[in-house]
């Protein structure tokens, strides 16, 4: 079978993608090390953050696209370190809540700054025209995945 040239062009992207995620990662790790929090422990603390209410280990992998292991491996060291605490879910013993300690959501306030400062350095001389634009193509790449994965787990 042959690829399409829309195929070849998304392989591209998803390529491109891999690439872009890792320096993402490189640099929020970075940008974290003064706050003793990594990339992976900065999404955790922004899920819990930005969580309307209470919100435990599954709800964080699907809000954060990661697995429930790995979220639960980063809230584990959250906790240990003080930036969240469990609380009891009526509804699921098993299942605790996880809010923000006074530390996690200086330390919140504190990434978020430097975030803000970083992606404004990046952002500049970017036509906002065309970020939409990659805003929007990438959205409905991440629709039509998350359709694929469920259609693939209907098949199987």
């Amino acid at each position: 079978m042959r690829r399409t040239i829309e195929a070849d062009l998304l392989t591209d992207i998803m390529l491109m993608v891999f690439r872009i995620s890792g320096r993402l990662l490189d640099g929020g790790d970075r940008l974290g090390a003064p706050l003793n929090l990594t990339s992976a422990r900065w999404q955790v603390l922004g899920a819990i953050s930005l969580s309307p209410g209470h919100v435990t280990v599954p709800a964080i992998a699907e809000m954060m696209g990661m697995t429930r292991q790995g979220a639960q491996k980063q809230v584990n060291k959250l906790e240990e370190d003080g930036f969240i605490e469990r609380q009891a879910n009526p509804r699921h013993q098993r299942s605790p809540f996880y809010v923000l300690t006074a530390q996690g959501v200086e330390s919140y306030a504190r990434i978020t700054n430097l975030h803000t400062g970083w992606a404004n350095r990046l952002a500049d001389g970017l036509d906002i025209s065309e970020l939409r634009a990659a805003l929007d193509l990438l959205d409905r790449f991440d629709q039509r995945l998350a359709l694929n994965a469920a259609t693939s787990e209907e098949q199987t």
